[in-house]
């Protein structure tokens, strides 16, 4: 397909410079740009790129691209981007509503009359799918879950029992919510499971990476709060309560019955031991070793986790160690001569 560069400028609600009437075929950062293609720069450090790539014009929220390439002025070049790379490529997810032959459906199952159902997928006694939900193939869906609206599930997904997905959630393919959480009394000299009762509840708008597993709870639910994303391969054990809009990179360790205000950031591997709280807004960086509260607003970095501030004055003094030695054992030589001189001048 292809679409007039004024018609990109209306859609991404920019200032156009250059012709309006060019024909654009496609969307691709800097440097896979080809002919007839449109790219974006968000910053004047690409400007040589820019000039060297093959791009037929570039959405910038600056006056820095080659002279004679059509540009379209945004405040936010991301957002504009992904408007004209979702034009030209959209969503691959879409499934003709209804439920595909090989779906097993329980007859007390709810399904919205647009949503769909893919091959092999497997819903439960009292399932409620809501309106323009998809749900890929071979998913399983337990009894007692409620799917949200506008809400996609990809293949191999698994809700177990009473899951609660909230609307316009996305779920990546092999993760699991609702298994039982990893909690034993062992009083009797064996670890005999504790009770699990509880669920596991997603806020609207959550993601949910791939092969990421959410516990639930051990009595109540395990929450993932409004707007929140999380990445590959976390885990989430039970009881935990994360906040709004967090940002969970991939291999993060969560451990149970913690729980997070909004706006929390988690860099990859992160590990948080149980019963702890990380305040709003709160950074963690990568492999960071959470033991115990972060308050809000704290950047924190390290195992044991201290302030980042603090992590790269040590890191700092740390690199000027071979330096210091030098000079440590140069004072201690040179101590060691001064007191030989005044032994010998005492026996003088």
């Amino acid at each position: 397909m292809s679409v007039t560069l004024g018609q990109l400028a209306t859609l991404v609600e920019g200032k156009l410079l250059g012709d309006a009437q060019l024909d654009i075929t496609g969307a691709a950062i800097i440097r896979d740009s080809q002919p007839g293609e449109i790219t974006l720069a968000d910053r004047p450090e690409l400007a040589k790129e820019l000039a060297r790539s093959q791009a037929a014009a570039v959405i910038t929220n600056g006056e820095f691209a080659p002279a004679g390439m059509p540009v379209i002025l945004v405040e936010d070049v991301h957002v504009a981007f992904a408007k004209v790379v979702a034009l030209f490529r959209p969503s691959l997810t879409k499934m003709t509503p209804g439920v595909h032959p090989s779906a097993v459906v329980a007859e007390s199952a709810t399904i919205a009359p647009d949503a769909s159902i893919g091959p092999m997928v497997i819903i439960g006694e009292g399932v409620t799918i809501a309106a323009g939900a998809i749900i890929h193939s071979g998913a399983q869906i337990s009894a007692g879950c409620s799917i949200g609206a506008g809400t996609t599930i990809f293949p191999g997904v698994v809700l177990y029992e009473n899951t609660i997905v909230g609307a316009g959630c996305i779920l990546h393919a092999a993760s699991i919510l609702g298994a039982y959480g990893f909690g034993y009394d062992s009083s009797s000299g064996k670890h005999v499971l504790s009770a699990q009762l509880g669920n596991v509840v997603l806020g609207d708008n959550v993601e949910i990476g791939a092969a990421t597993t959410i516990d639930r709870g051990t009595y109540g639910p395990t929450v993932i709060g409004e707007g929140t994303k999380v990445d590959n391969q976390v885990m989430i054990a039970h009881n935990c309560r994360i906040g709004r809009h967090n940002l969970i990179c991939s291999q993060v360790g969560i451990a149970g019955s913690t729980s997070t205000g909004d706006y929390v950031v988690m860099a990859g591997q992160v590990g948080v031991r149980d019963h702890v709280h990380i305040g709003d807004g709160a950074i963690l960086g990568a492999k960071a070793g959470i033991s115990c509260d972060i308050g809000a607003g704290q950047n924190v970095i390290g195992a044991p986790a201290i302030s980042a501030k603090e992590k790269k004055l040590e890191l700092a003094l740390v690199s000027k160690l071979p330096e210091m030695r030098k000079q440590l054992k140069a004072l201690l030589t040179r101590v060691d001569q001064l007191e030989k001189e005044e032994e010998l001048r005492k026996t003088a």
